[in-house]
């Protein structure tokens, strides 16, 4: 059996859910940007879109346990580096049981993913550093796409009502 049947059929019901709604996320645009054009629509805090964006398990049980979260509901503006689940996975072994055990050290290295104020991907232009709420600077390279700190921005501006969100592949360590 052909599958440009099935294909056609698949093609033909995409056009025709994508007509049918005004709202409808073009079929060009990956699932990150889907998520930032739903936040644009109505965003939560900064804690409720790293939830819902469903990459950040392991960042939103990290705020928690360094006591955060209530933080980044308040009313900012914030600008957090947001290192995915995977960017956690590539720390050495035990490095996150260390700091899950650890809250002040928790708390320091999570602090260096936010910086105060709203600052977006255009704004990062003119910027050698951005100083974090930790108190560390973080360099700042736009010589090839964005590197925060050395993490590079996989995903820029996903907007939240107190603020914004960068993805990051890495998780940023004081040294």
């Amino acid at each position: 059996m052909s599958s440009r049947p099935l294909i056609l059929a698949s093609l033909l019901l995409s056009i025709g859910c994508t007509a049918a709604s005004k709202d409808a996320t073009p079929a060009t645009e990956t699932p990150a940007q889907d998520a930032s054009n739903a936040n644009a629509k109505a965003p939560g805090n900064i804690v409720d879109v790293a939830v819902n964006a469903g990459q950040f398990k392991t960042l939103a049980a990290a705020l928690t346990a360094a006591g955060l979260v209530e933080t980044l509901q308040g009313p900012g503006p914030f600008t957090v580096f947001a290192p995915t689940d995977d960017a956690f996975a590539k720390l050495p072994p035990g490095a996150l049981d260390k700091l899950l055990a650890d809250p002040a050290q928790l708390k320091a290295v999570l602090l260096l993913h936010v910086v105060s104020g709203k600052v977006m991907a255009a704004d990062v232009a003119g910027l050698d550093e951005a100083t974090a709420m930790s108190g560390g600077k973080l360099p700042i390279d736009t010589s090839n796409g964005v590197k925060i700190g050395g993490a590079v921005v996989t995903t820029a501006d996903v907007e939240a009502s107190n603020g914004v969100i960068h993805i990051i592949d890495t998780v940023l360590l004081p040294g």
